[in-house]
């Protein structure tokens, strides 16, 4: 069979998609249309109105992206068909019969010694697996993230020997329970400091809900510092910002 409309332009109905979905802010399948690997086949035909073919996409995405996804698979599944319609109206004899999203399968001869290690406890933590509406599909030294530039930031507090937890969880109980899950906690000289990289996901937050979601532990006496993503976009302005933001804390330091 020769290429069709669709299979010729899946790239372009997915970055399409994107769009659309990043303006809803639904940060989950954005995560799923940039890091899936994708795949389109023929699952239908009929001979109505000189014949009519409909196609699957499959979306493959990394391990650590899809069990975040906390069964929601189905979920992001509709809304991706849902809104796609808006997308494939262009094509007169073509549609998409239904997305489906899967783990991609990782062929690791050492997965047998990775799994034992694993019911061992070595491995274990418990870093934020994130917020199922703002999930984190980067690793880096086995350890999540949300995207690249928070991952030049990580690399350069490392490189710097600051003490720090890359997207640590943090829980208050009682009435008014709360999770959060802040990108960057950074310890030094007896002070604690917050450090959000915004503008580096898809998840649209107003400033005033950026300030409630670390109120909780801004109350606690932490400071909070918020950076621009392209402020770290590169190994080399993130060694900057990282150097900024210890330059902050020694300030803070010094006024206590």
């Amino acid at each position: 069979m020769s290429t069709t409309g669709l299979e010729q332009d899946l790239e372009g109905i997915l970055g399409a998609l994107a769009n659309l979905c990043a303006d809803a802010g639904d940060a989950r399948a954005v995560a799923i249309l940039a890091m899936g690997k994708p795949r389109i086949e023929q699952t239908s035909s009929d001979n109505w109105n000189g014949g009519q073919y409909g196609y699957t996409i499959y979306l493959e995405v990394p391990q650590t992206l899809y069990y975040q996804l906390e069964g929601k698979q189905t979920d992001l599944e509709t809304t991706l068909m849902e809104k796609s319609h808006e997308i494939t109206r262009l094509y007169d004899r073509e549609s998409i019969d239904a997305f489906v999203i899967t783990t991609e399968l990782v062929h690791d001869p050492q997965w047998r010694e990775k799994a034992k290690a694993w019911v061992s406890g070595q491995g274990v933590t418990n870093q934020g697996r994130a917020r199922s509406d703002n999930i984190a599909p980067r690793m880096c030294d086995g350890l999540l993230f949300r995207s690249q530039p928070e991952i030049h930031l990580y690399k350069a507090f490392k490189s710097l020997g600051v003490s720090f937890a890359p997207l640590p969880v943090f829980i208050r109980g009682g009435e008014t329970y709360r999770r959060i899950e802040p990108d960057f906690v950074v310890l030094k000289d007896g002070v604690v400091m917050i450090v959000e990289v915004d503008g580096d996901t898809v998840h649209r937050e107003t400033p005033l809900d950026a300030h409630n979601r670390t109120t909780m532990l801004a109350h606690e006496g932490a400071h909070v510092e918020r950076v621009n993503a392209n402020e770290c976009d590169t190994p080399q302005k993130a060694t900057a910002c990282a150097q900024k933001l210890l330059g902050v804390l020694q300030k803070l330091k010094t006024n206590h």
